[in-house]
């Protein structure tokens, strides 16, 4: 887990990151960083590079063979593009969840414990405590203790996300990366992943791509801007929406676009 003194240092530091796929440049000469233990909400319009960023940030991008990635991407002071690091390792560090909650065909328990079998862990005392932290750290514990043997199928939608939340917690990860979490969920199943998220950050870095504004406001530290494949702005949240510095981010903001 995140130790409170790395608070006021980045997880990622990212210098002059720029995305190609093919001659398509969809990210251009982007620099910030994502400090430990906040939200950081990453918002613009359809198309402009947000959900492309993120995963510069868990290298998912090396599943796409035209794709090409230049500038410097720290993660915990460490190149995560240099040939010799570990990818797997980059990415049981840093784990994602996806737009639409995706479970595995198989029962809730094993969903959880997928991923700490394949890490070697076989004991079943320690499997039982793991997935037993991680439905509760997902907030979902209460809801599925008594049918745990029962498919992940059988559960709700905003129930099945947060189950992929709880198997992304199992690989104990430091960052957790959610890419639009709450766009197939009804607002009540929304609150709760809302709520969870804040929940997570005492734990957790998490980096959110969302089209809601609102959802940006109420949950995040951070919030970067992007259009066109550029950062326009990043900083705190409430200076996002209450002090943008560039009219582009107001415009936004204040839907005269997008």
């Amino acid at each position: 887990m995140n130790q409170v003194n790395n608070k006021n240092k980045p997880v990622f530091s990212l210098k002059d990151i720029n995305l190609f796929y093919g001659d398509f440049q969809a990210i251009k000469n982007i620099t910030m960083d994502i400090n430990y233990n906040e939200v950081t909400a990453f918002i613009g319009p359809s198309g402009c590079g947000k959900s492309t960023f993120i995963r510069i940030l868990n290298r998912m991008n090396d599943l796409i063979t035209t794709c090409k990635v230049t500038g410097e991407v720290l993660y915990e002071d460490k190149n995560a593009y240099d040939k010799n690091f570990d990818v797997i390792e980059l990415r049981s560090k840093v784990g994602m969840v996806f737009q639409k909650p995706n479970p595995f065909p198989m029962s809730i328990y094993d969903n959880i414990a997928y991923g700490p079998r394949c890490q070697g862990i076989k004991d079943k005392e320690a499997l039982d405590t793991i997935v037993e932290n991680a439905l509760k750290k997902a907030a979902l514990w209460d809801e599925v203790a008594d049918r745990l043997k029962k498919s992940a199928m059988s559960l709700s939608g905003g129930q099945q996300q947060r189950l992929c939340i709880a198997r992304t917690i199992a690989m104990e990860p430091e960052v957790i990366l959610m890419d639009e979490p709450t766009s197939a969920l009804d607002p009540i199943a929304t609150q709760k992943i809302e709520d969870l998220i804040i929940e997570l950050k005492q734990d957790f870095t998490i980096v959110i791509v969302t089209h809601n504004m609102q959802q940006a406001a109420r949950i995040s530290d951070k919030t970067a801007f992007f259009l066109l494949g550029e950062l326009v702005e990043m900083d705190d949240t409430n200076k996002i929406f209450n002090h943008p510095k560039h009219e582009k981010t107001e415009q936004y903001i204040t839907g005269r676009f997008g």
